[in-house]
């Protein structure tokens, strides 16, 4: 700053006194214009293109706006500068001092530097000194611990060899003089695992100790094999003794000891098939024993069901009275109906029959009872034996030789029981049962009967087919004549078909067995022509047709009480029954009004009048439940009939008089002839209705061919009203 500039920006104490700060502008001085002129001569030379150039530059086009001279505007610019580089130079010549005692501190930091240098330097030779002495010692340790390592499993291997072929003294008294117990059977395994040891390392069979000790143990092996042996044998004894449990002696006693059979299996194989062979025919001979008692029980209960002459076809009077001796009459029914013997399947998984109980209560059973009973203590029974043979001895297949003689008892039983069964409906429960005992086995997941199933199932099916053949020759082959009776109720024949027809198709209800439905078929079609063939003995057409019905309708009844499983049979004998109503109805009809069924069938004709009735009387006729029938029998008349000659007024008088003077008598003489001819009151009462309904449509067109003749407006009086009529026939729909 000038001396000018220090005049007007301080005050005179501070400018008179004493000035400690240098002065550099009485050294540098003012820029002047000499100086600007002579570095004129050196900086200015191509200013003009530069400004040119810079005439877009925004602080450039400022100071032009202004009006400024560019030199003077430089020249403020470059005094700016050299103040600032002025003030600059003051404040570092102030800290001098700082400065001074900054670079002291420095060096005396360098001094102090260069002695921790000197004693990092000697600390670093001495630690490269002990990093060797650690290596040193490292490698020292990894081979003392090498060494040790191995001397452990030498050890090891050396205690391990000592405790497994040494042979302690207890383990000897317990071998030799202890009894056959829990400590007897640990000490057994450490036997095993020093005889396995022995001979499967091949080191020990090369060792000198083995020398010593291998002849005791094969001394041990050879009485422990001996002891266990003979308990064995004393325990299989057991199971021989009368009246024994035999299940809970396996699971009570035999299983604890399951490690001396293993114990033989691998250190005894000679002893071990001993003991197997002796447990194979132990059991053969008691589970055969046993189950030929219980067979010998059954058959004390046994109620016999059907014999050979109970078979659809055959006359019951021509059978003597001395072959039914052993049956009462009340288990008759049994032969062809199902009935409560249905409930067997339902009971399939029950506990079987306990003979002296059931024995006690003198009751009896069918054979199916008791073959579930059988068929159920032999799955229970071969259950428990195949899952103890496994367990026990880890052989399943020993299952099959102990059951080799139980299997032969059951098949000499049911030999000698299936060709003296004439039970047809026993023979499908017991077929049904086997099917029933396949699924319970398949639940357990045992599959040791399924070959046995499959027998019985087998042998079943053959015996089922010839005693259903029988009841389909019988009907064949029946005698007609000796069949007959002067009777148009349901013969018992028939019936004896339809329950045993409804009892076969609800054994096949969840089973949907087709070779069953074959078979029904044929005897379906056998029995059809038998009830033909008796119905053609009755000389009247209208007993024949009744006759017809009354069976037909006596089977669908039967069937349908069965279960809604009717199927194609139902559906036939409904179709039959349906056509031979139709036929009846028409010859009853004939009986009483013949001359005004001919007239109207040659000589009236259908017209509209009637649709017209029948459109005002609809309601009526669904009152009385005829809205069906008459529909029916409207649609199916014939619109060509008619002979196409006139039709007089005294051709009609004649009918329409006959009519007026005994319709009322006529229908109640047609509703007593249908009482006294059907057993099924309903089925009768359906009929009557029918045969009404089908008079009023006569009756009908006979009143609307009169109105169309001449002259007709005369018989008027003497027409019955349509409503007089259909009040009748609600009258006796009323009955029903």
């Amino acid at each position: 700053m000038t001396e000018a500039q220090l005049d007007s920006n301080q005050p005179a104490e501070a400018i008179d006194g004493p000035r400690n700060v240098l002065d550099l502008g009485a050294f540098v001085g003012e820029l002047t214009d000499e100086d600007d002129a002579a570095s004129d001569d050196f900086s200015l030379q191509g200013l003009e293109q530069e400004l040119e150039d810079c005439k877009t530059d925004d602080v450039v086009s400022m100071i032009l706006s202004k009006g400024s001279s560019l030199r003077d505007y430089t020249r403020d610019v470059e005094n700016n500068l050299r103040q600032t580089e002025l003030e600059s130079i003051e404040d570092y010549i102030k800290e001098s001092d700082n400065l001074v005692s900054l670079h002291d501190q420095i060096h005396e930091c360098d001094t102090i530097l260069s002695q921790m240098e000197n004693l990092l330097s000697g600390f670093q030779a001495e630690i490269g000194s002990i990093s060797s002495d650690i290596k040193i010692l490292q490698e020292k340790s990894m081979d003392m611990g090498l060494k040790l390592k191995n001397r452990k499993a030498a050890e090891s291997k050396l205690s391990k060899f000592v405790e497994e072929i040494i042979v302690p003294p207890r383990m000897i008294d317990i071998i030799v003089d202890g009894e056959v117990n829990e400590d007897y059977m640990k000490t057994l395994e450490i036997l095993s695992k020093k005889l396995k040891f022995v001979e499967v390392d091949s080191m020990v069979k090369t060792s000198k100790a083995l020398n010593d000790v291998q002849p005791e143990l094969e001394k041990l092996r050879q009485k422990a094999v001996s002891k266990v042996f003979d308990f064995m044998v004393q325990k299989l004894t057991a199971l021989r003794k009368p009246k024994t449990n035999v299940q809970i002696l396996q699971q009570s006693v035999l299983l604890k000891y399951k490690y001396v059979i293993l114990f033989m299996k691998e250190h005894g194989k000679e002893v071990y098939l001993d003991v197997r062979a002796a447990y194979i025919d132990t059991m053969n001979k008691v589970l055969s024993t046993n189950i030929r008692a219980y067979i010998q029980a059954l058959e004390k209960l046994q109620l016999d069901i059907a014999t050979s002459n109970d078979l659809i076809g055959i006359d019951t009077r021509s059978t003597s009275l001395f072959l039914r001796g052993r049956e009462p009459l009340k288990n008759r029914s049994a032969v062809f109906a199902l009935g409560e013997r249905i409930n067997i399947l339902k009971e399939i998984d029950e506990s079987a029959l306990i003979p002296h109980i059931a024995e006690a209560s003198s009751k009896k059973y069918p054979y199916e009872v008791l073959f579930r009973s059988l068929q159920k203590l032999l799955m229970d029974t071969a259950t428990s034996e195949y899952l103890f043979c496994d367990e026990f001895f880890g052989e399943e297949s020993m299952f099959y030789d102990i059951f080799a003689g139980p299997f032969l008892v059951i098949d000499e039983h049911m030999n000698t029981i299936l060709p003296n069964c004439f039970d047809a409906i026993g023979l499908m429960l017991m077929i049904r049962i086997i099917y029933q005992h396949q699924l319970i086995m398949s639940r357990r997941r045992i599959p040791c009967l399924d070959s046995y199933l499959d027998k019985v199932n087998i042998s079943l099916w053959p015996r089922f087919k010839i005693v259903f053949d029988m009841h389909v020759n019988s009907l064949r082959n029946a005698n007609v004549r000796g069949l007959w009776e002067d009777d148009v109720h349901p013969h018992y024949v028939m019936r004896r078909y339809a329950e045993f027809t409804a009892s076969l198709i609800q054994l096949n209800v969840d089973y949907g067995d087709g070779q069953l439905e074959l078979n029904l078929e044929r005897l379906r079609m056998s029995v059809d022509d038998l009830l033909v063939k008796l119905a053609k003995l009755f000389q009247k057409p209208k007993s024949q047709t009744i006759f017809l019905i009354n069976n037909y309708d006596m089977t669908i009844a039967v069937l349908k009480e069965a279960g809604p499983d009717g199927g194609k049979i139902q559906m036939y004998f409904e179709e039959l029954l349906k056509s031979n109503t139709a036929i009846y109805v028409e010859e009853l009809l004939a009986e009483h009004f013949r001359d005004l069924i001919k007239f109207v069938k040659t000589r009236a004709c259908t017209s509209r009048n009637i649709f017209f009735f029948y459109y005002n009387c609809r309601l009526y006729f669904w009152e009385i439940g005829l809205y069906l029938i008459f529909i029916h029998e409207l649609s199916a008349e014939d619109p060509r009939s008619g002979s196409g000659q006139p039709i007089t007024a005294s051709e009609v008088e004649i009918i329409v008089k006959d009519f007026g003077s005994r319709w009322k008598a006529a229908i109640e003489l047609m509703h007593n002839d249908v009482i006294t001819s059907f057993s099924n009151f309903l089925c009768g009462m359906e009929i009557l209705r029918a045969a009404l309904t089908q008079l009023l449509l006569y009756y009908t067109r006979l009143s609307d061919c009169t109105k169309k003749i001449a002259g007709g407006s005369a018989l008027n009086k003497d027409l019955v009203s349509i409503s007089s009529i259909m009040y009748e026939i609600k009258k006796y729909s009323r009955t029903f």
